[in-house]
């Protein structure tokens, strides 16, 4: 696939303008604090026998959206007892936590790891999920993303953002986390969706974006039929003059509006053939990344021009290690 968005020169300086609710604030605000006071955030911690002998891994629960239980695998270096560093990690779409063996790259460079569960998905890819979403009744697509497009408290999104602020809140109260060096990482809509958590949780310690979704909604949706866009389009194909309702009801979740108001040290990569997530939203989310909180300067953005949505791939993996620790100091 060619490259098919705008010209290099020209995503260097893309920062369009966004339609934001003038409630957005508050509407986050308020769904934070409905979840929060349903209890302590942590349920339980099982240790359980991942087969390995040099990583250590206990299946979490924790309470996310209106209290829902939402597991996780926390997983340490083996043997290490002195308080780490962490990183939450958030899955790609359709994906669940899987195994407990299948993701070790953070650990095993030294840091504490939370993989969350998503909510409602895990069917198609991987290894599953292990946690449902009892709320996605509204009207909507049979995808995740188009669950709830009519009114943004019915939002599929919603809940598995909420849910991601609340999984920061959980490995802050694990044993053998250093609270203050937590860093929120993801790719596609795991990038999307630890940019919303740089947005809403102010002292998050770093970001790791890639091929981040849900950035420059309105765009994307002009310029790719590819899933999970897709299932947005396909949706008004079928529900004609939903539009107005459906991106004011997607403007709560836009990844441009977490960004503005982010100010945690970001990490970006994109690959520019990317046709599941258009370059343009990355660089637009990185372009006006903590513009409303004193335009954060510690922020790189890695392009890779002939790479698609897998981006940089194991390079980039290799440059955020790098990136991370020097930012926390790990």
């Amino acid at each position: 696939m060619p490259a098919f968005d705008l010209p290099p020169a020209d995503l260097e300086r893309h920062r369009p303008d966004i339609t934001e609710p003038a409630d957005f604030d508050a509407f986050w605000k308020s769904t934070l604090g409905e979840a929060a006071g349903a209890g302590d955030v942590l349920v339980s911690a099982e240790p359980v026998d991942n087969g390995l002998r040099l990583t250590e891994t206990w299946d979490v629960t924790f309470r996310g959206f209106a209290g829902d239980p939402v597991r996780g695998w926390f997983s340490r270096p083996a043997g290490v007892r002195e308080p780490l560093p962490a990183v939450v990690e958030f899955a790609g779409y359709g994906r669940g936590r899987g195994l407990p063996h299948e993701r070790l790259t953070w650990v095993n460079a030294g840091y504490a790891h939370l993989l969350m569960d998503n909510r409602g998905q895990g069917d198609q890819y991987g290894c599953g999920g292990d946690t449902p979403d009892p709320h996605a009744v509204a009207p909507g697509g049979p995808g995740p993303v188009a669950r709830g497009l009519l009114d943004p408290h019915d939002l599929h999104h919603r809940r598995l953002i909420t849910d991601a602020v609340r999984a920061v809140d959980a490995v802050r109260a694990l044993p053998g986390v250093d609270p203050s060096r937590v860093a929120a990482v993801g790719n596609s809509q795991g990038g999307g969706v630890a940019l919303a958590v740089a947005g809403l949780v102010p002292d998050l310690a770093a970001v790791l974006a890639t091929a981040p979704f849900l950035c420059g909604i309105r765009r994307a949706l002009d310029l790719t039929d590819a899933s999970p866009y897709g299932e947005i389009t396909a949706y008004l194909a079928v529900h004609r003059g939903a539009e107005e309702a459906v991106h004011r009801t997607l403007s709560y979740v836009e990844g441009i509006s977490f960004a503005r108001r982010a100010q945690a040290p970001a990490h970006f990569g994109v690959g520019l053939r990317d046709t599941v997530c258009p370059p343009s939203g990355a660089y637009a989310a990185f372009n006006r990344y903590a513009e409303l909180t004193g335009g954060q300067e510690e922020k790189v953005l890695h392009a890779y021009p002939f790479n698609g949505h897998e981006g940089g791939d194991a390079v980039h993996v290799r440059r955020q290690l790098g990136w991370l620790r020097a930012v926390l100091g790990a």
